[in-house]
């Protein structure tokens, strides 16, 4: 990223309003990256490895809530419909990673299809109460 992105000092074509719109996405982009990331749904850039941490891909998630509720009324359309569309996706990646169980360790992950998902009546105990554990109705 060039500095001329990122930089908050008022530009020659650019008014300071446009300036903060375009850092407000630049923050709910990194936001929802970050999250989606810790969702196992995009590999690390830096090790190409895909991850899984549900807890903290639920702070980014509520991150983006309160700053969702904490903003109402002062965003401008393009801001909200960003805002709105980022946790809709998030949510639902949420689920999704809620509800897909986690591989055993000593195997690589392979590439999701529906014929490979296990049944739910057919998952363990363990699985289930791990699935009730973290799941969140948004």
């Amino acid at each position: 990223m060039s500095n001329e992105q990122i930089s908050p000092s008022p530009e020659p074509g650019g008014s300071r309003e446009d300036i903060m719109s375009a850092l407000f996405a630049q923050l709910v982009m990194q936001q929802a990256n970050m999250a989606m990331m810790l969702l196992g749904k995009v590999a690390h850039p830096e090790t190409g490895k895909v991850m899984k941490d549900i807890d903290a891909a639920r702070l980014f998630i509520d991150q983006l809530e309160m700053l969702e509720a904490k903003t109402k009324g002062n965003l401008t359309k393009e801001e909200s419909m960003l805002l709105k569309q980022s946790l809709m996706s998030l949510r639902l990646g949420f689920v999704e990673a809620v509800e897909t169980p986690k591989p055993p360790a000593g195997t690589a992950p392979k590439e999701s299809s529906p014929a490979a998902a296990p049944a739910p009546e057919t998952a363990p105990a363990d699985a289930e109460e791990h699935r009730k554990k973290f799941s969140k109705k948004y």
